[in-house]
């Protein structure tokens, strides 16, 4: 049920495991169930809606994808492309750093570094997509990217025994937000509440939360070079009106410090981005949420997404922290 054929043809992400953590189920007071995105073949969740928007563009004619990226949307576009047989131009900003473009190319993928950050990328991507029979795809504000990531949901549905209390996630742009409630929608869990944690130099959700319309952040200051966003998709907006949705804004040095702690609790490193969302476990957050009554108390359980991302490693990691200022 999970994976769903596109067109007949196999999806190009996988069934991804849902796991009980017991360290943060610890810190937190609650069963603690990872949904492990991570594990992707691209690395992270993104595969799940691009893989499925690139199977109906290439079902359609497509001669040559183009998308902008922070790293791991191209990732998965250029997964999908070589799945597909088809050659793709990924446009990254220089804030993306070295690593993702190595294995974007690696993946057979051409690669043209413009900007600083992703909204440039976006630009010149949309300039390079008005080649005849060349197809943009966008990172995360498309209905297709947005139903491809709603298999994360039924993939719970199937997993779990009961439903969870709540669901936390990281927000960049808004897709795995878009996802996540169309998937909730899908299997009749609408009233699951949403934590939808973002860091500080990159909470452009949030900001729109608060002023009830879309706003547009004058810079990203972020180290979570994955929610880079300046803007979030109007989708976003609208998630907000049609389910429980809890915006949380954690500093870069409690994403950072939650990922490392990830990593000696889970032995899986991932990036700041994810960080985001178990930090939101780590800091207390989810507590403060329960005596403040915003969540209910006590909550059967919380899904947290482990939604992955491929820039990052050890070396990369220390620099992060001496960025700032934590060592």
């Amino acid at each position: 049920m999970a994976a769903q054929p596109v067109g007949g043809q196999k999806p190009f992400h996988i069934v991804s495991p849902v796991l009980e953590s017991l360290p943060l189920s610890k810190a937190v007071g609650t069963k603690v169930f990872m949904k492990l995105e991570n594990v992707q073949p691209s690395g992270s969740f993104k595969i799940r809606g691009i893989g499925h928007f690139c199977q109906d563009a290439a079902r359609k004619g497509c001669r040559r994808f183009v998308c902008s990226s922070g790293g791991n949307a191209g990732l998965a576009a250029a997964y999908a492309a070589r799945k597909l047989g088809l050659p793709i131009t990924v446009v990254v900003p220089s804030s993306s750093g070295p690593t993702p473009v190595r294995k974007i190319e690696e993946l057979g993928a051409t690669v043209e570094v413009y900007g600083e950050v992703w909204d440039d990328a976006n630009r010149r991507a949309q300039e390079l997509v008005k080649t005849e029979g060349w197809v943009n795809i966008h990172p995360f504000d498309h209905p297709l990217v947005w139903e491809g990531h709603a298999s994360l949901v039924r993939e719970l549905k199937d997993s779990l025994e009961a439903k969870p209390g709540a669901i936390v996630v990281a927000v960049g742009g808004g897709g795995l937000l878009a996802g996540v409630v169309a998937g909730l929608h899908q299997v009749g869990w609408q009233d699951v509440p949403i934590i939808a944690a973002e860091t500080r130099g990159a909470h452009s959700f949030h900001e729109a939360l608060k002023a009830g319309r879309l706003v547009t952040l004058h810079d990203i200051t972020s180290v979570a070079t994955c929610l880079v966003a300046k803007t979030v998709a109007a989708r976003a907006l609208e998630c907000a009106r049609e389910c429980q949705v809890i915006s949380q804004v954690v500093e870069d040095t409690e994403a950072v410090r939650a990922v490392e702690r990830f990593l000696d609790d889970e032995r899986m490193l991932v990036q700041p981005a994810c960080g985001a969302a178990l930090a939101v476990l780590y800091s207390g957050r989810l507590q403060r949420l329960q005596s403040e009554g915003r969540l209910r108390a006590p909550l059967a359980s919380v899904v947290v997404v482990v939604c992955g991302g491929s820039n990052i490693h050890s070396g990369q990691l220390r620099a992060l922290k001496s960025q700032l200022g934590m060592e």
